[in-house]
């Protein structure tokens, strides 16, 4: 049937199958519009093999985190089209399969660009100073001060260059960075420097992953140019884990070779109890969490609305 129903007359059928409680609060005032009928899924836990049931009778799926394999889509009948909440949709379900099934995949670019870089820098100024390290110290009982390094006229390394990186560069260069960029497309911005990849590598103070995760970008930050980083280098990734060579840059860190890396995102998540990871002190994670901000959901949700208006719209004029 598809979005066929539109026409004669019944709404488009909406369902946010992981909504948290923040998204479902915004979600709740803003995800309304004519010709949709929302319901959401509050549960922000979703098991792939549930999703046929919540999708019964559905047309259209919001999606934030939960995978959804192309097995699974097949069993949703009525499904036709995913909005996806963000731009990493590879890292949940495979589009090109979708499409073959009749699911059109739709992203959402721009909404957090702010809310990603200012936690990349947060991460970066971590890193620095060992904050997370003290801050673990002393909740144990201990005073133990740590030597940070200073930030401003130091070179940041920016892989890969789009709206996020931009914002990143801004901020750093207001904090006397000197900012140079590398981009797998020509590129130029104001007061960043483009080089090559191996001048970046060598040169970097601080190294922060901006790259899409895709089957030419997986495993792009590997053993060789994790080798290639300047010593006591600072590695920072807000992108996918799937960039990074995660056992080699283990073998940095444990060496003391890389200074400190601040990671929000990882090859497998959640992060698994007891990973490595959790074991060095010179590493600052959080959870995947450096797009959730206020503004950045509302973004999101207006978004996700006007991509539902125009599947509507567009069902109207067939």
């Amino acid at each position: 049937m598809g979005d066929d129903h539109v026409t004669a007359g019944r709404p488009l059928r909406v369902v946010f199958v992981d909504a948290n409680p923040a998204l479902a609060a915004v979600a709740d005032e803003l995800l309304r519009a004519p010709g949709l009928d929302v319901a959401i899924n509050r549960d922000p836990d979703v098991r792939p093999a549930a999703l046929p049931g919540l999708l019964d009778g559905a047309d259209v799926a919001i999606v934030d985190h939960t995978s959804l394999p192309t097995a699974i889509a097949r069993q949703c009948r009525e499904l036709r089209h995913i909005v996806f909440l963000g731009t990493g949709v590879r890292s949940y379900m495979t589009p090109e399969e979708l499409r073959a099934i009749g699911v059109s995949t739709h992203t959402i670019k721009g909404y957090g660009d702010t809310a990603v870089a200012e936690c990349a820098v947060a991460l970066m100024f971590a890193a620095a100073r060992g904050i997370a390290f003290m801050d673990r110290a002393m909740r144990a009982g201990q005073w133990i001060r740590t030597d940070g390094i200073q930030l401003s006229g130091r070179t940041l390394g920016l892989v890969g260059f789009g709206s996020i990186a931009a914002e990143v560069a801004r901020i750093a260069d207001g904090i006397g960075m000197n900012v140079v960029a590398w981009n797998r497309s020509p590129k130029t911005h104001a007061r960043v420097t483009f080089v090559s990849l191996e001048q970046l590598l060598a040169d970097s103070d601080v190294l922060s992953l901006h790259l899409l995760l895709t089957d030419e970008t997986r495993g792009f930050l590997s053993r060789d140019h994790i080798a290639a980083m300047r010593d006591g280098a600072i590695l920072v990734n807000t992108a996918r884990g799937g960039l990074v060579d995660e056992p080699a840059l283990i073998e940095a860190l444990a060496s003391g070779r890389l200074r400190h890396a601040g990671l929000d995102v990882y090859a497998i998540e959640p992060l698994p109890a007891g990973h490595p990871l959790t074991t060095l002190l010179n590493v600052t994670l959080s959870a995947h969490s450096a797009f959730r901000t206020p503004e950045a959901n509302r973004n999101l949700i207006v978004a996700a609305r006007e991509h539902c208006a125009r599947i509507v719209e567009q069902a109207r004029r067939r």
